[in-house]
């Protein structure tokens, strides 16, 4: 190719090959397809084209690029513009309209083998100024060409369209950065949420004080609330404070993975206050806390104990409950037991028989454990549990509830998809919460346990987890028996279950003397023929001044484990009245009949006495709130109490709690009722309020 030969051959091009003048139509490889004025086609090796052709014009022009992302945020106007001018610019380069056929030879005016760049140009202009289109020049022109030669159609767009513009608009610069400070400022006080207007008139209080009064003047109270909007997004700094505590709390950079490949490998326990009313021991409604552990490679619920309170004790019973097998419970379906389940039975019995009769509930030993820094779990009770099983002990960063998000979003999902279908729920805040939650039927302590085992064994370890997704087919989802399925078969993982000893080994130790009339622990004595012999003698650890060590059960009271020092394992003493109590009960319900014998005088109260008053609040408990169904139970007699002004007045005492749920219906109860004027209150007479008598009264 003679002359100013093009640095790259495209479709278009036109040469002179053999005298006669040529058009590029393809390109296929090293062949260059060719069509000449009479539209016969033929087909030239490329290196015989570069030696034998003859460019007809200048360096062949640049054919339109695609559009970029920028295009198409544009405005619709502008981008209707572009196109517009896109085959005009076209026709300059080629000399051929946007899609002419092939074979199609160019107008004298637009020619290039004719004419130059120039005169095209010049000819666009004046053909665009013949049809209307006032206002466009050859330089219009021009210029439209060498950015479309530059940008593609990109170039074509209206400058103004896609010009940049300041986020914060037309606002005074210091404003911007008075507001940004106080914002940060806020952000890092964690303050409580406050409205736009307290930052308005924070801004200008700052503003005057660096820079004077009226000096920088503040915008309106419109524009200052969009400029607000836009500094604050994403900030949520005048809404739920505990919201913006969290968002501020998130990691600024790229959330980090960790991806345990095994069962136990890593686990997360935590523990919060639920949103339910339960009747307790006293008989009184009161909400619970929930502790719960969760394997963060299956995503299985290892254990979920409730509480009145939780305490490091609740923990450490937490780490036992996880390695120990779950057993069914009288009324669970046959299908919840683990040899009906996913779950590899036949493997995991031969090494446990204790499995025989267990629930689908994966038994999981823990590797390491991330908690948070709540006084439960970094109580020495619970650090010394964690070292007793092998488990590496990891808290998290303080105020950081990102590090252990699995076991935070579990207790949320407990919430929504158990807890709001029970009686009792309170709503999970304020604004949520309705009236009278403790006039529903509430379940027991002992009751709700069971249902949130009962709902994790049937429900969570079954239902598919989105985090628990098959790496080579994103498409399938795990539930967390399937993936421990799974993970044991490609891991090598047994699980052995706790022993009995092992248990006591994880509750709370105390140290006292055995007395001639055996161990006395809380006002209660704990005594067994097994003590004969060690009575008044010395244990052997003189750290301890010889005292032994007991261990204790908050939530069982009727025994407690003495250590045998001597021989060596765990003596077992009963409580010495535990023939007098109706049920076993927990410390709690032990400390709440002392404070009652307090209240009533009582300042050292004997061991009979707080067992009888135990009792008394177990019957309490089990009879349910008084009047329990104000629709189901036929309502009390109503009593005088005089008022402030010494008339006797009516009081209606009648509860408004729901039926128990072993309370009888109407229709399982007598048939022989009382007439209903037997339920009707004394009418009582009021006298009639004499203001000027009462003046003269002497109080």
């Amino acid at each position: 190719m003679n002359g100013g030969r093009p640095g790259v051959l495209r479709v278009g091009d036109r040469v002179v090959l053999s005298g006669v003048r040529h058009t590029v139509t393809g390109l296929a490889g090293t062949l260059v397809h060719l069509a000449d004025e009479r539209n016969r086609t033929s087909v030239v090796s490329l290196p015989d084209l570069l030696l034998q052709a003859k460019v007809e014009s200048g360096p062949a022009p640049s054919l339109p690029r695609l559009p970029s992302a920028r295009f198409h945020g544009l405005p619709a106007k502008a981008v209707e513009g572009a196109s517009w001018w896109e085959p005009h610019i076209i026709e300059v380069l080629t000399g051929l309209p946007a899609g002419a056929p092939p074979g199609a030879r160019p107008t004298d005016q637009y020619d290039p083998a004719t004419r130059s760049l120039a005169e095209r140009e010049a000819a666009k202009a004046a053909e665009l100024i013949g049809s209307g289109h006032a206002g466009v020049s050859s330089g219009t022109v021009r210029r439209k060409r060498l950015r479309y030669q530059a940008q593609g159609v990109v170039g074509l767009v209206d400058g103004r369209a896609d010009r940049a513009r300041p986020s914060t608009g037309q606002t005074d610069s210091r404003v911007v950065d008075v507001l940004r400070r106080v914002l940060a400022a806020e952000k890092t006080v964690q303050g409580p949420s406050r409205t736009v207007e307290f930052f308005r008139w924070r801004v200008e209080q700052i503003l005057e004080s660096e820079f004077g009064p009226s000096v920088v003047p503040l915008p309106s109270r419109a524009t200052f609330y969009r400029l607000f909007r836009k500094l604050s997004a994403g900030q949520h700094t005048t809404g739920s404070a505990r919201t913006r505590r969290s968002l501020a709390g998130r990691p600024q950079g790229p959330f980090g993975q960790v991806t345990p490949v095994r069962p136990g490998e890593l686990m997360q326990i935590d523990s919060t206050a639920l949103d339910v009313l339960v009747r307790l021991d006293s008989g009184t409604p009161g909400r619970v806390d929930l502790t719960a552990v969760i394997d963060v490679a299956t995503r299985t619920v290892t254990a979920a104990v409730l509480r009145p309170t939780t305490k490091s004790v609740d923990a450490s019973l937490l780490l036992a409950r996880t390695v120990t097998p779950e057993p069914m419970r009288p009324g669970w379906a046959d299908a919840l037991r683990m040899s009906r389940s996913v779950l590899p039975f036949v493997h995991l019995h031969g090494v446990d028989e204790r499995l025989a009769h267990a629930a689908a509930r994966p038994v999981i030993v823990p590797e390491s454990m991330v908690c948070d820094h709540g006084m439960v779990f970094i109580s020495d009770n619970f650090r010394s549990s964690c070292r007793w099983l092998g488990i590496d002990f990891q808290p998290g960063h303080l105020g950081t509830p990102t590090d252990k998000p699995h076991i935070e979003r579990m207790i949320g999902t407990v919430g929504t998809q158990f807890l709001q279908y029970v009686s009792g729920y309170l709503g999970s805040s304020v604004e949520r919460r309705g009236r009278d939650a403790a006039a529903q039927p509430l379940w027991s302590l002992p009751e709700l346990q069971d249902l949130l085992d009962e709902w994790i064994v049937a429900c969570w370890q079954n239902r598919p987890h989105d985090g628990l997704r098959d790496p080579v087919s994103p498409g399938r989802s795990f539930s967390p028996n399937e993936k421990y399925a799974t993970l044991i078969q490609a891991a090598g993982y047994v699980p052995l279950a706790l022993s009995g000893e092992d248990y006591i080994e994880l509750l709370p130790a105390k140290w006292r003397a055995i007395n001639a009339y055996g161990v006395k622990i809380n006002h209660r004595v704990y005594d067994d023929a097994q003590l004969n012999g060690l009575r008044r003698q010395p244990s052997g650890v003189t750290n301890r001044k010889d005292l032994w060590e007991v261990h204790t059960d908050p939530y069982d009271v009727t025994r407690i484990w003495v250590r045998n020092h001597h021989q060596g394992g765990w003596i077992t003493l009963f409580w010495k009245h535990l023939s007098t109590a109706p049920a076993p009960f927990g410390e709690l319900l032990w400390n709440s009949a002392i404070s009652e014998l307090h209240d009533s005088g009582v300042t050292d109260p004997a061991e009979n006495e707080i067992a009888e008053v135990v009792g008394k609040l177990l019957q309490r408990a089990h009879d349910g709130p008084p009047g329990a169904s104000a629709e189901k139970t036929p309502p009390r007699r109503k009593r005088r109490r005089p008022n402030a002004l010494g008339h006797p007045a009516v009081l209606d005492k009648s509860a408004s709690h729901g039926r128990l749920p072993d309370e009888p219906t109407l229709d399982e109860r007598e048939t022989d009722q009382p007439d209903e004027d037997d339920f009707l209150a004394d009418v009582v007479p009021l006298g009639i309020f004499d203001a000027r008598k009462e003046a003269e009264r002497r109080w």
